[in-house]
């Protein structure tokens, strides 16, 4: 097992998942400054915020309801804090949901654990597409005609991405009726925010399919389950170093510095692999390899 690549990946990914959250709340009026209301030509169904552009960014529909209830739970934290520890906590919060999914299913898809048997994060081919992405309507998930339509119009659109996000958040839910102690049903404003990549090959998706060994998750190939582990421990990497660094200027280095648990990303590292452990392996019988 290489631990510096999963190491690395972690550490990147943990960044990036973050960078990429912040961008879209941005887009929605949401930033570290603060919270910005819709403007003037907003209707209870469609929604404008103003970008720094000459267009303002629109949302409709479903993702109305969703902005609102993100707002609400940064509110909800900011009364037990302040603003921007708040909107630290929701944003690292979110990142580290759609970390855990995708790693989660990585493992899955590789020893071919998900109930469909169809790869979501890649292909058995070797294609960049993923197999799920190819052929959305053979991995056993429930559509509406709406839904139907989605797909159909973003595989004529060659909407790769777009539909990638539709189905694996599809995916994500429907293994939540089979492994709900894992895939646990994830807040409306966790599904707004989002915003992975299968074509960008500097995005999360394609760098854990390609930076880390599929061997190493593969139990057949000497791959163990507990890459899961090392991949959660190794994403609080950065804000265990600055925990143990202490704050800026300072000069004693002896003692360890611990800010407030209100400041601290909910992590959950030890019960999050378990909870791994139990649902991956015992649903599928697997023995763990030491």
């Amino acid at each position: 097992m290489n631990k510096t690549a999963i190491k690395n990946f972690s550490v990147w990914a943990r960044n990036k998942l973050i960078d990429d959250i912040r961008y879209r709340a941005g887009l929605l009026g949401i930033t570290e400054s603060g919270v910005q209301p819709p403007l003037s030509q907003s209707t209870k169904d469609t929604e404008f915020y103003d970008i720094g552009t000459g267009s303002p960014y629109s949302i409709s529909g479903e993702a109305v309801s969703q902005r609102r209830k993100l707002v609400e739970a940064i509110r909800e934290k900011e009364r037990k804090s302040d603003y921007p520890t708040a909107y630290k906590y929701i944003v690292e919060e979110v990142a580290y949901t759609w970390f855990n999914r995708l790693i989660a299913i990585r493992f899955m898809e590789v020893n071919d654990y998900l109930p469909s048997h169809i790869r979501v994060l890649s292909s058995d081919s070797g294609k960049l597409e993923p197999d799920l992405v190819t052929t959305p309507f053979d991995a056993e998930l429930s559509f509406s005609t709406d839904e139907e339509q989605m797909v159909m119009g973003f595989k004529r659109d060659n909407q790769i991405d777009e539909l990638f996000r539709l189905l694996f958040i599809k995916q994500c839910n429907t293994l939540n009726e089979i492994l709900p102690g894992l895939f646990e049903k994830t807040n409306d404003y966790t599904e707004l925010l989002l915003s992975v990549s299968v074509v960008d090959q500097d995005g999360v998706v394609y760098r854990l399919t390609h930076d880390i060994d599929e061997d190493d998750f593969n139990i057949e190939k000497g791959g163990q389950v507990e890459i899961i582990g090392w991949l959660y421990q190794y994403w609080n990497t950065e804000p265990k170093t600055r925990c143990l660094a202490g704050p800026p200027g300072r000069k004693s280095k002896k003692r360890r510095f611990l800010p407030p648990p209100s400041s601290l990303p909910r992590t959950g590292l030890s019960a999050t692999w378990w909870k791994t452990v139990w649902a991956v392996c015992g649903w599928r019988d697997t023995p763990m390899t030491s």
